[in-house]
């Protein structure tokens, strides 16, 4: 019985250390399962509105080369630096568009609705409205294409007629409040009689490549169920020409550009713009991602205009009010009182500056669209919203 006992324990010091020796085999061959292999497939570049955008861009780098990040004193300065250095505001701004953007070869003047804003944002920045070179870009492929244009930093902000929008938006753009809400529409030739967007049906429409405004032709139609015929045309010359040439029956572009182009017409009594929306058009200004001071400071000083038309301050009294008021919403959008623009790299009276050399909004809308110009575009959404008249125009309070 002794005996089997014994027997028995060296059997079992004998499969531990068998066991044992087993773990350490195991040490040296891998049985655990492979590890999958990652195949990166490149997806071909996407079009997201006007903007072609490599999907690759958004994949992580493996790998970082801890000499190639730039040292504190190697990294570029922040643009409203870059600017004060400079000393003069780079605007992208349309050339050929009278009461928005245009440029007078015979006066080498630029005026409009977009270029005041160009200065107003020179007043806040460099106490000079003046101190703008404007840039014109295009809509067009190429290097002055208005968004290559902010990218590539050959302008520090863009204002130019252009809607903001969700895939814009996600491109490496950011936009500012909204200086002008438009709505898409058309405008066709009267002896067509067409009166409605049905009577659109089988119709010749031009509407320009890589614009919201063919994306909204497309959608909306298609919601519709109306057909017809798209004369897709690159930049905004060549689809208006086509218009005037007869190569389509309407052309379809936002409102307030369409009753700028009428005007353009030899005989604009033979076109009617429809009164008809198929979309809303918020525009506003455009600066590139990646420095959120100059972000705020082209936000509050576009606000800065509107919250001037809000409290009836303008070009006209803003010395009185700076003197006289004891309204503090007035003192601290004056620099009277607080220190709103120091905590953007701004002068305290960078509101006082703007309203001062270029005016308030109404000052602005008023000398380039208003009921003086010939344009003669009712403001309609862009009144203030505290003046009555169904407005939507705000600005944040200033504190």
């Amino acid at each position: 019985m002794q005996r089997n006992q014994s027997r028995i324990i060296w059997i079992w010091v004998i499969a531990s250390v068998f066991i044992m020796s087993c773990g350490a085999l195991s040490s040296f061959v891998d049985t655990s399962a492979p590890t999958p292999q990652v195949i990166v497939v490149t997806p071909t570049p996407e079009v997201v509105g006007d903007v072609e955008v490599d999907l690759n861009d958004t994949l992580p780098t493996a790998t970082i080369d801890a000499t190639a990040v730039p040292t504190e004193a190697e990294r570029p300065a922040s643009k409203l630096i870059e600017i004060q250095s400079r000393g003069v505001l780079r605007c992208g701004v349309n050339a050929d568009l009278p009461g928005f953007g245009f440029y007078d070869a015979v006066r080498e003047r630029w005026s409009g609705f977009d270029v005041d804003f160009c200065r107003v944002i020179a007043a806040a920045v460099l106490n000079n409205a003046d101190a703008v070179e404007f840039v014109a870009v295009t809509t067009a492929d190429g290097p002055k294409e208005r968004f290559n244009a902010v990218r590539s930093g050959m302008v520090d902000v863009l204002i130019r007629n252009t809607t903001w929008t969700a895939s814009r938006d996600g491109s490496g753009l950011m936009f500012g409040p909204t200086t002008f809400h438009d709505g898409q529409t058309f405008m066709v030739r009267k002896e067509l009689g067409i009166q409605t967007l049905d009577d659109l049906s089988g119709k010749r429409i031009c509407a320009g490549e890589g614009t919201t405004s063919l994306l909204n032709l497309r959608d909306d139609f298609a919601a519709r169920g109306i057909q017809f015929t798209l004369v897709e045309t690159k930049g905004e010359e060549e689809l208006y020409n086509s218009y005037r040439d007869g190569l389509c029956d309407a052309v379809s572009s936002d409102s307030s550009q369409l009753a700028v182009e009428r005007i353009k017409l030899p005989t604009l009594d033979d076109h009617v713009v429809l009164g008809d929306r198929i979309s809303r058009e918020p525009l506003g200004p455009v600066v590139a991602e990646g420095d959120d001071q100059w972000y705020d400071i082209v936000s509050w000083a576009v606000y800065a205009t509107m919250y001037a038309e809000e409290l009836r301050i303008d070009n006209s009294n803003v010395d009185q009010y700076l003197i006289d008021s004891t309204d503090p919403r007035v003192r601290r959008l004056l620099g009277v009182e607080g220190s709103i623009g120091q905590q953007f790299g701004l002068p305290v009276d960078f509101g006082y500056k703007i309203i001062k050399q270029v005016g308030n909004y109404a000052d602005i809308y008023n000398r380039n669209l208003g009921p003086e110009t010939p344009f003669a575009i009712d403001r309609g959404p862009n009144k203030a919203w505290n003046l009555g008249g169904g407005g939507v125009l705000a600005s944040p309070p200033f504190r």
